[in-house]
């Protein structure tokens, strides 16, 4: 017997109660609340045999990127293998996405979910897997065009529709496509006020604008709806990105201390990754954080040596290096040097093309070889995208070179670098000041002065 979901998605089991279930723990993991993993699990201590609940949970453990769940995540989908038989084709295209996922293909695992989309476009599973994906791998293009390809299929009538809104608003904004990225993320938000991942995109939008005063507002108007959200740290890193710009350290501090600092033992890597991206960003601009990076520091060293996701191995090392722990560094580069000789999964491109350079700029940048820096990172700046993440997030990239560029005393590349910044997002007080330094390096004071009054004009308005 075959029922079906609130969108008509075929399942495979005759029971409606695990469906049911199964729908409020997606609906959890939508809108980033509760334990929705948690949750399914003891459903299928009861239903054992429900195959789409093992997907559901194997498949939402991929996007943790962390070999602390890979255990739970390779016996859920073996139990969904060992029940296939019993399965419908949809649900055997989830077990074919997992499987090639826990093989390291993560391409292929996407691919996969793409080919149950193509004929179950109200699949919202696939749909959030694939997309939560596409971020992970950097593929900025799928990003949108994934939502896109279904798109059509949805309307306010299907249960869903507005976080199909915000995972296309998010892939808008990826591509630089503000406008309709900010009005679909602002309809999501409309239908769901608590939809995190929404008010994210557009927060993404005002960030990559230079919107700083309406981006705090975005945020502190809506911080009843997400703050309290599973979503809430990575929120709170945008919120403070706005008060960097304008150079509000303070404030920036207290975000940081109040919001991104955990005691959790059983924290989530996001945690580590905000905080780490946050004050890599001060050391940039020189800003003396105390013991914060000890702090860090300790919760990363337990997974120094995981060289599963590049992304999570480079703010490792920024951790590391800053707190000068040499065993730390020395083990994060020995661990992906194997890697790169031995594995073919689909990190290992990440790692090679990005993932190394930058960890070696990194360690690099905090021994104050800024040549070195520049060296290592002016060949692979455009193809950052290999490393996942968001615009908003490989900016580190970009603005680490142009803070070695500048401390390399290499003035007229600094001033191209800063350049480029100003006409991407010239309300940002901190290009102007990136810009003017350069300009005093080559002796153009009159220059800077004006760049330096453009960043104190922006502050003040």
């Amino acid at each position: 017997m075959t029922n079906s979901d609130s969108r008509g998605m075929p399942v495979s089991y005759p029971r409606n109660d695990p469906i049911r279930a199964l729908e409020a723990a997606h609906e959890k993991a939508l809108s980033f609340v509760g334990a929705p993993v948690d949750e399914m699990v003891a459903v299928l201590e009861e239903y054992p045999d429900f195959v789409m609940g093992h997907c559901f949970v194997a498949g939402m453990l991929t996007q943790a990127m962390e070999t602390r769940i890979y255990g739970d995540m390779v016996r859920h989908l073996e139990a969904a293998e060992a029940l296939a038989g019993q399965a419908n084709d949809r649900e055997r295209g989830h077990i074919k996405a997992i499987r090639a996922w826990v093989s390291g293909d993560f391409h292929a695992a996407v691919e996969a979910w793409d080919a149950v989309l193509v004929e179950y476009p109200l699949d919202l599973l696939a749909l959030q897997l694939a997309h939560l994906s596409d971020v992970l791998l950097g593929d900025t293009v799928n990003q949108r065009d994934r939502v896109a390809r279904v798109f059509p299929a949805w309307d306010e009538n299907v249960p869903g529709y507005g976080y199909v809104l915000g995972f296309y608003a998010f892939g808008l904004e990826e591509n630089r496509d503000y406008s309709q990225a900010e009005e679909y993320g602002r309809r999501a938000v409309a239908l769901n006020p608590k939809d995190g991942y929404s008010i994210h995109a557009v927060a993404h939008v005002m960030e990559m604008q230079g919107r700083q005063a309406g981006g705090i507002w975005w945020m502190n108007s809506r911080e009843k709806d997400w703050a309290t959200s599973n979503f809430a740290n990575h929120l709170w890193w945008h919120l403070s990105l706005y008060h960097l710009d304008l150079g509000q350290v303070d404030r920036v501090l207290e975000i940081h201390d109040s919001n991104l600092r955990s005691a959790d033992p059983s924290h989530e890597k996001y945690e580590e990754l905000d905080s780490t991206a946050l004050l890599w960003r001060l050391k940039l601009m020189d800003v003396d954080v105390g013991d914060r990076w000890r702090q860090l520091a300790d919760r990363w060293e337990p997974s120094a040596a995981d060289t599963l996701y590049a992304f999570n191995d480079v703010h490792a090392m920024m951790t590391f290096a800053a707190d000068n722990r040499r065993g730390a560094i020395e083990a994060v580069m020995n661990a992906n040097e194997r890697y790169l000789d031995d594995a073919n999964d689909a990190n290992v491109a990440m790692t090679r093309i990005v993932g190394m350079p930058f960890s070696r700029a990194i360690v690099a940048f905090c021994e104050g070889r800024y040549g070195d820096v520049v060296d290592l990172l002016l060949p692979i700046r455009y193809r950052s995208q290999y490393l996942g993440g968001s615009h908003a997030q490989r900016d580190i990239i970009a603005w680490t070179l142009l803070e070695a560029a500048l401390r390399a005393r290499r003035y007229k590349l600094a001033l191209a670098l800063a350049n480029e910044r100003t006409q991407l997002k010239p309300s940002s007080p901190q290009n102007w000041n990136l810009t003017a330094r350069a300009l005093r390096g080559m002796g153009d004071v009159a220059a800077a002065e004006r760049a330096e009054a453009c960043a104190h004009s922006i502050r003040r308005n």
